[in-house]
């Protein structure tokens, strides 16, 4: 099928349309756009000097979060409670570990034009991280877009080793606690399917993503969901 271009009008196609995953070229990073995209099950990812490109994957990386694999050499690091984890106190900061981690790839799609959109998000209370800390230090942590009970992972980085995946973990049993089937993960790679993430259909996906925009989106700051050992279970 042919990629759509965009232009200033506030518009996406049917993400069946999608091409190998590649539905869009073009259009802005506006907060508009932005919602109007993760409503759809659409996100951007891209690399600079690029346009813009907006994405549907099928299949789609999903975590549910009452599957969430906790190994046991996990469950260790969980229990000695060496790290502390915070929501939304540093979004910004977590957007900068997540822009300068290390990939496999080069380059990176997180630009500070990205920033600044994201923190517009978060500044609307739609768009959260989750902060990993050893004492003072941020050596992990994950941002996202939360709409309905949809949560939207874009990225994560660790400073520490398993700072990532505690930031994760941390995460999805938060949001099961609230009623959260899923957290969207996009695409699959290895790191996430340690952690339980599979692939399901597109149309499964979309159905999910529908349901869960019959939710009131827990808007605001999270900042108040904190120290992860009163409410989950790591045994």
């Amino acid at each position: 099928m042919p990629v759509y271009f965009l232009n200033n009008d506030l518009y996406f196609p049917d993400p069946e349309d999608a091409s190998d995953g590649l539905l869009a070229i073009g259009g802005d990073l506006s907060p508009a756009r932005l919602l109007l995209a993760y409503e759809m099950g659409i996100f951007p990812w891209y690399s600079p000097p690029d346009p813009i490109l907006w994405w549907s994957p099928d299949p789609r990386c999903v975590i549910f979060t009452d599957q969430v694999k906790i190994s046991k050499s996990m469950r260790n690091v969980l229990n000695q409670n060496r790290y502390r984890i915070t929501f939304d106190n540093a979004f910004e900061d977590v957007m900068r570990g997540c822009q300068t981690a290390e990939r496999e790839e080069k380059g990176t799609w997180i630009t500070e034009e990205f920033i600044e959109s994201y923190s517009i998000l978060h500044q609307l209370g739609v768009a959260h991280s989750v902060e990993v800390w050893n004492g003072n230090q941020l050596v992990g942590g994950l941002y996202g877009v939360s709409l309905g009970r949809m949560f939207c992972g874009e990225s994560m980085f660790a400073r520490e080793s398993n700072a990532s995946k505690v930031a994760l973990i941390t995460l999805c049993k938060y949001l099961q606690a609230r009623g959260f089937e899923i957290v969207d993960c996009q695409i699959y790679n290895d790191h996430l399917g340690t952690l339980g993430a599979v692939e399901i259909p597109r149309l499964e996906f979309k159905e999910i993503l529908k349901n869960s925009l019959n939710f009131d989106s827990i808007r605001g700051s999270w900042s108040s969901w904190t120290d992860a050992t009163n409410v989950t279970n790591h045994d």
